[in-house]
């Protein structure tokens, strides 16, 4: 464990590193933090050993404080490894100090596994949990991927440049084994910044970005026929499970497509005739208008074809 923190003694500091990045004060508090953390010294393996045993034996919460500050110097050295990707050190070493904590709680003293060891995993998850939260003003939920990608994108797409392999999205979610869409997403997230929508547009003016946005729709309407579409689909999802594999492809193909299939083209496609395609589509209106309870009105949503042409129906859900 000793020789895991030797490079914190001998680092710069990142207020000596970088003097413009934030004020003296700050430094100020960051040397002062580091210089009384050295003065807990570390724990030998023996030490920890026992110590370890003590807390998951009986809470004490003198071990618990002893094992913690012995261990203060490993959370600054992974929080500085975060430096150049988030300034604000000391709100990462804090972080890092709850991980610090949690793993103290959680460590199993007889599993065979180095409390440093254990300890650097929820260290550094809370830290990039915290990195993640605190990327955008915005605060939008991840998932284990997407944090993963925050971290390894850029570094990833650098490798690939290095062999001479341009980095699209296809290619960077199959290295880092993800979804493509959410390579997508986190370069886009990555890429763009908050927007204050009370800021003027121009140096000289009164005009904001909230008075360029549309207010003309009505709140209440949108999130109704939001509604309403949640609902019909999963009637229609439930619907389908009381057809027969032609009666769902017809449905599929022909009453529910933007661009409906012939009664030709689903009979060849079916082995079956085109009167036969008919006789079936209108077995499936029948089935609707029982299954919704007769609540099938006309509209472009649901393309229904007769044997006298193209007939707009829908099935509209009932959400009163």
């Amino acid at each position: 464990m000793l020789k895991e923190y030797s490079m914190l003694d001998n680092a710069e500091e990142p207020g000596e590193a970088k003097e413009d990045d934030h004020s003296p004060a700050r430094h100020d508090t960051l040397k002062a933090y580091i210089a009384g953390v050295k003065k807990y010294p570390v724990l030998s393996r023996e030490e920890e050993r026992e110590v370890t045993r003590v807390i998951y034996k009986y809470k004490d919460l003198d071990a618990v404080e002893k094992l913690t500050v012995s261990n203060l110097r490993l959370v600054v050295k992974i929080a500085m490894s975060y430096y150049n990707t988030y300034l604000t050190i000391l709100d990462l070493i804090q972080e890092g100090n709850v991980g610090l904590l949690h793993a103290v709680k959680k460590y199993n003293p007889y599993k065979g596994t180095k409390f440093s060891t254990y300890a650097q995993f929820w260290i550094r998850a809370y830290i990039l949990k915290y990195l993640m939260d605190s990327w955008s003003l915005v605060k939008v939920g991840t998932t284990q991927s997407q944090r993963k990608l925050f971290f390894r994108l850029n570094k990833e797409k650098q490798r690939l440049e290095s062999l001479g392999l341009y980095p699209a999205p296809k290619l960077l979610a199959s290295t880092l084994q993800v979804k493509e869409e959410e390579v997508v997403e986190m370069q886009t997230r990555l890429t763009c910044n908050d927007v204050y929508l009370e800021a003027p547009l121009y140096d000289e003016g009164t005009d904001t970005m909230m008075e360029l946005l549309s207010t003309d729709d009505d709140v209440e309407d949108i999130v109704s026929e939001k509604e309403t579409q949640n609902v019909l689909k999963e009637r229609i999802k439930a619907f389908k499970t009381t057809l027969n594999e032609k009666e769902v492809c017809i449905l599929d193909h022909r009453l529910m497509s933007e661009e409906p299939r012939t009664l030709q083209q689903l009979g060849t496609r079916l082995a079956i005739s085109r009167e036969r395609v008919r006789q079936i589509e209108q077995r499936i209106l029948t089935k609707a208008r029982v299954s919704f309870n007769g609540d099938l009105v006309k509209s472009d949503i649901w393309p229904a074809c007769n044997n006298q042409g193209t007939l707009k129906t829908s099935i509209t859900a009932n959400t009163r």
